[in-house]
């Protein structure tokens, strides 16, 4: 099938909104001119809009035929608090913010699919586009289904994708089940007693208690849990003391905790409660802890990625499809739509990570040359989804 030379066609175009949106980044419900773009293209299109949802999201619907069913689309518009390091005309303009993950490329990619789908109408049914805003931390696509996404815009299945850089440009990856994983966090407060560096009995050393602690933890995966399931546990912060001779009153350790079911997200929080519990008693401190589950685990449902497999077969043929790629233990609040509807998750190849063109990184900058690949996609699996009565 290959790629839609309509969309080809107007490619400059997906590059102009991407670069403009890059340009301007916003963060987490801030996306405002972001949201004010995508209404303004959606609705030169001839598309429906909606806004309001989750603050800043904005749903275009379109309508074809006289089929009743439905399916979704979901992009995320927002950056990140990083500040760029690139140097090209169209880096950030907002000093501390960029789009770092390439939810610009989303977008773009996505508007791209709207413009072409409401060109041709080839498909018996109604498809919504949803653009989300939140998904880095903040869960914005919660936000969106709690405040009704599906109940005002229903759909059978609802579909996402990201850009992955290190696979090749023309290359796709999925899999059915857990294609990335739940995310957790915690906050570890030790209080112990203070006192002189020269004279630690008299005192109850946090920075002790606390470096039990980072050792400790790492049990969970070596020894609790079990060698056929994945789990990550990452002590990313170890906050103490502010002088050389002086024993802290207390430590403050952060982190992380990742999985791939909602069993082993279970056994990890209640392991470092149990940890927590057991250090304080050994080494005669109080511990306080803070533990959030931040979002669940992104579980493919096996008809859907069947489904999505097909299409991307025939887009780029099967050689360029990784079917069961390996998962990843990075989070995406997409998980909270399929917890809600099935659907599949795809990532598609962004091309080499050099020069720091990678994930979160201050030079990392989207990929221009897959935007027309993405939007193709997308419209290819609306057509496939929603066939058009014969």
């Amino acid at each position: 099938m290959g790629l839609i030379d309509r969309i080809a066609a107007f490619q400059a175009d997906l590059v102009e909104i991407r670069r403009d949106i890059h340009a301007h980044p916003e963060t987490a419900f801030e996306e405002h001119r972001t949201a004010e773009r995508v209404a303004t293209k959606l609705a030169e299109s001839g598309i429906e809009v909606h806004r309001g949802l989750a603050g800043t999201g904005v749903v275009g619907t379109l309508r074809a035929g006289s089929g009743t069913r439905a399916i979704g689309l979901r992009a995320d518009m927002d950056a990140l608090n990083i500040a760029e390091l690139n140097e090209f005309d169209y880096r950030s303009r907002h000093a501390g913010k960029m789009h770092a993950c390439g939810h610009d490329g989303h977008t773009a990619m996505l508007l791209g699919a709207a413009r072409y789908l409401a060109e041709t109408k080839e498909f018996d049914g109604t498809v919504h586009f949803i653009f989300q805003p939140a998904e880095e931390s903040e869960g914005g696509g919660e936000v969106m289904v709690r405040e009704g996404l599906f109940e005002r815009f229903p759909v059978e299945a609802v579909f996402g994708m990201h850009n992955w850089p290190d696979v090749p440009v023309g290359q796709f990856g999925l899999r059915a089940g857990p294609m990335m994983a739940g995310t957790n966090r915690f906050e570890i407060k030790v209080t112990g007693r203070g006192g002189h560096a020269a004279m630690p009995h008299q005192g109850v050393d946090p920075i002790v208690a606390g470096s039990a602690l980072v050792h400790a933890l790492q049990t969970l995966t070596s020894r609790n849990l079990s060698p056929l399931d994945s789990a990550v546990v990452s002590v990313t912060q170890f906050h103490a003391g502010d002088t050389w001779n002086v024993i802290p009153v207390a430590a403050v350790l952060r982190g992380t905790t990742r999985a791939f079911t909602p069993e082993v997200q279970d056994l990890l929080e209640h392991g470092v409660e149990r940890i927590c519990k057991g250090v304080a008693t050994t080494h005669g401190c109080e511990i306080a802890l803070r533990y959030e589950r931040n979002y669940p685990p992104l579980v493919n449902s096996d008809h859907e990625s069947q489904t999505a497999r097909v299409v991307l077969e025939s887009l780029v043929g099967p050689d360029n499809v990784q079917w069961n790629c390996q998962p990843t233990m990075g989070g995406e609040d997409f998980a909270f739509m399929l917890q809600a509807r099935p659907g599949c998750y795809v990532f598609i190849g962004n091309g080499p990570g050099e020069g720091g063109c990678l994930l979160h990184n201050p030079r990392y900058d989207f990929n221009d040359a897959i935007l027309p690949l993405g939007a193709s996609y997308w419209a290819r699996l609306v057509e496939h989804y929603l066939r058009t009565a014969s």
